[in-house]
């Protein structure tokens, strides 16, 4: 695997190594030891899957609030996303910043994003899976959404009028949110 730095603090692109010959492919998608040589010592807890069948589909900015914070593990599976990461730590060197890497099907490319961050992403294909793992167990006492066109940040998704849930529509914007973590 090779793990390579973003422009946000701790959050990590990952290139697995792929085996592929005349039957198809095979790489190690996770392993415990390998992340923790990489410098990443999350303790998974939860795998998630999510299904979008329209493109343009977004989701996002979601967190969950301290002390049900969670890291996560990103993998599309099927089609193709641009997920997105954003440092929302205060006094993190990156604060405000964000980035977006795309992950599909054939570049088998992860995105590992810290505790602190949003996230969010946009289907850039029809029919896609996203599998991600947490080291913090889903709590919907802590669950929360940030606009994901919040001026502030200024995410930069590609799409004019993205598919969204009604809980991404409503969104607030970060200042009106109780969302709020240190580096």
């Amino acid at each position: 695997m090779t793990l390579n730095e973003t422009a946000v603090n701790g959050v990590f692109e990952i290139e697995p190594k792929v085996f592929g010959d005349n039957r198809g492919w095979f790489y190690e998608s996770y392993s415990k030891e390998k992340f923790e040589k990489l410098g990443i010592t999350a303790d998974f807890v939860q795998d998630n899957r999510s299904f979008s069948a329209q493109k343009g589909t977004l989701r996002g900015l979601h967190c969950q609030t301290n002390p049900k914070a969670q890291a996560k593990l990103i993998t599309c599976l099927k089609g193709a996303i641009l997920d997105v990461a954003v440092d929302i730590r205060k006094g993190s060197p990156t604060y405000m910043k964000w980035v977006a890497v795309e992950l599909n099907e054939d570049n088998k490319k992860m995105l590992y994003i810290p505790k602190g961050c949003l996230h969010g992403f946009v289907t850039l294909t029809d029919n896609v899976e996203v599998t991600y793992k947490v080291d913090e167990y889903y709590s919907p006492e802590n669950d929360r959404s940030v606009c994901f066109c919040d001026p502030e940040i200024g995410v930069e998704w590609g799409i004019e009028s993205p598919v969204l849930s009604e809980k991404d529509k409503n969104a607030p914007l970060l200042k009106d949110s109780d969302v709020e973590f240190y580096f």
